[in-house]
């Protein structure tokens, strides 16, 4: 029996293969292993298994924007899916198939089904996927050539400027940056482009190869920015790589990428959290960010307006200043889709919104949430509070904002109201028993050893320092734990200034690591002899067990301190959190 599935192709094309199935977002970025093709998240249901030579089909992607260089990097090594089905147009991982067919001429097909249809796909099922068809089934004809693409007519409307930049006028680079661009836009229905007042690349970060060979293309075509443009953090401490033992291939690559892109034009910022730059854009500015916890941040907290750009579309925005007028670019697409109702909870600390943001990401998907209930808390929600529950959200869902009722500034409008009371939107409620589970899925550590405590996913705040420094003070760590912070070097500096290092690294003796993230960081930063890594980040806490086959104790600022000193925790539910106390009973 052979079935045709009808769906819209993203990226046409002919492939065959057996279907790999889970109604699960994926973020290719630290759940998929470039070197050999394994899904590596320790959260997703299809761990352990490969993605090369299959028919990937998942709802979306998740997480990271990284994704669409991991892409990228496992089609020209060889070692990419057959083809990508989805159930919602999919921009990150899609625009990796674009990208290496625009310059590399390499590609797969992608196609988007409906959810009826996605929802009868089997894992190894055989399967051709050919333009617009999925076609399911055992007795497989001959295979026949995908029939040329017809040249449909362009949605998008191009200004004149736009047309310029389009046909070649303002040089080989911005014609590639705008037909990728364009080809986007089309993707997304959008009529029209936008100006940008300013862009942040996360396309910085040395994946492999193909990341470096893309920035290197753009800039022997004469490649400069367009608007100004900030660096997300890249894959090594850049003026320390050395001195930390870091691998001398990925340093002098990374150091090259970087570089290329400066060349561009590009500020050395080196930050995942760029909304902490005194370039950090207003409410109502229209910009163009990768990095998914920064989109989410700027969209969400500071009002500003961006889409969750993928790497290498976030080059091709900063290079010709536009971007497609799409998305949260615009009013209506900012409007939530589904409410949060949150129990009552008191006397918090820290992990209360990292969990809680991974456990709105995980419910949210595609979808932009209204969160009610934390109104109590609102004045105490910190700047980093809501940097770490955005940094959680962004990780287990793909939308680009969240609303938290009487705290972030678009939560109150007119337009917002109206949503919510007059479409009856789905709602969840969120009470103690749904973050205990998230608490238990991030503490995946099975003994009370810690050799590590890293703090700073993303980058560490001023206001993070001086917390640390206050439980710092008249302590001394563990001889054989390492305390390590990631941050960027302007808020280094800051800290430095205000005597907060003088504590944490001198009397204290924590390491301060600039320019890079945890993310990014692997052996010998990490110890080799490490088993456990614990830290106050949920981001981290999720991606760490995948990319480094180490066990973490998840825990507030405090607690990690704690054991630090002791070189060993205590593991147990945060105090808010037990009804009754639960303690771990770790294996002997």
């Amino acid at each position: 029996m052979r079935a045709t599935i009808s769906g819209r192709s993203l990226v046409r094309g002919l492939a065959s293969g057996e279907l790999l199935v889970s109604n699960v977002a994926l973020s290719c970025w630290g759940g998929v292993e470039v070197e050999t093709g394994m899904i590596v998240d320790q959260h997703h249901p299809l761990k352990g298994e490969c993605i090369t030579g299959r028919i990937l089909a998942i709802p979306c992607g998740r997480g990271s924007c990284t994704g669409s260089g991991i892409i990228l990097e496992l089609l020209l090594g060889n070692r990419g899916p057959a083809a990508l089905v989805f159930q919602y147009v999919e921009e990150i991982m899609t625009l990796g198939v674009m990208v290496a067919k625009a310059i590399f001429s390499l590609s797969i097909p992608v196609i988007v089904l409906s959810e009826t249809d996605f929802s009868s796909l089997q894992s190894g099922q055989r399967a051709i996927v050919r333009n617009t068809e999925l076609i399911v089934g055992q007795n497989f004809a001959i295979l026949e050539s995908p029939s040329p693409s017809t040249m449909l007519p362009r949605v998008v409307k191009l200004s004149n400027k736009d047309e310029r930049m389009f046909s070649g006028a303002c040089g080989a680079a911005v014609r590639l940056a705008m037909e990728i661009l364009v080809d986007v836009a089309e993707m997304q229905g959008a009529e029209a482009l936008l100006d940008v007042s300013q862009a942040h690349i996360d396309a910085c970060i040395y994946v492999g190869p193909a990341s470096l060979e893309f920035a290197e293309r753009f800039l022997s075509l004469g490649a400069r920015f367009a608007v100004p443009t900030t660096l997300n953090s890249i894959s090594i401490d850049q003026r320390r790589w050395r001195e930390l033992g870091m691998d001398p291939t990925l340093g002098r690559e990374a150091e090259k990428l970087s570089q290329t892109y400066m060349s561009m034009g590009a500020i050395m910022s080196f930050t995942c959290a760029p909304y902490m730059l005194e370039t950090a854009p207003k409410r109502g500015e229209n910009i163009g960010w990768a990095e998914s916890n920064a989109v989410v941040f700027a969209n969400s907290v500071l009002g500003a307006r961006t889409q969750k750009y993928p790497d290498f579309l976030d080059v091709c925005i900063a290079l010709t200043g536009r971007a497609p007028a799409a998305g949260c670019h615009l009013e209506h697409y900012r409007l939530p889709t589904i409410e949060i109702k949150v129990g009552e909870f008191f006397d918090v600390d820290d992990t209360f919104y990292p969990l809680l943001g991974y456990h709105v990401g995980t419910l949210s998907g595609p979808n932009i949430p209204v969160i009610r209930g934390l109104e109590h808390l609102g004045p105490s929600i910190s700047q980093s509070d809501l940097k770490a529950f955005g940094a959680a959200f962004a990780t287990t869902s793909s939308a680009p904002m969240f609303h938290i009722q009487g705290v972030t500034p678009e939560a109150s409008n007119d337009m917002c109201k109206r949503r919510t009371e007059d479409d009856r939107l789905p709602c969840y409620e969120v009470g103690r028993d749904e973050l205990r589970d998230c608490w238990r899925q991030l503490n995946t550590a099975t003994t009370s050893a810690v050799t590590l405590v890293s703090l700073g996913n993303p980058h560490f705040a001023l206001d993070e320092f001086a917390t640390l420094a206050k439980l710092c003070a008249g302590r001394r760590k563990h001889a054989d734990v390492q305390v390590i912070i990631t941050t960027s070097r302007a808020v280094q500096q800051q800290a430095s200034r205000a005597g907060h290092l003088d504590v944490i690294v001198e009397e204290f003796g924590a390491k301060l690591v600039t320019d890079t993230c945890w993310c990014m960081l692997g052996e010998p930063v990490v110890p080799v002899d490490a088993e456990n890594i614990m830290t106050n980040s949920g981001k981290y806490a999720h991606y760490a067990p995948g990319m480094l086959r180490r066990g973490v104790h998840f825990a507030s600022l405090s607690r990690c301190v704690d054991a630090a000193c002791k070189g060993e925790v205590k593991s147990g539910l945060p105090e808010w959190l037990a009804d009754p106390p639960l303690v771990l009973n770790y294996a002997d």
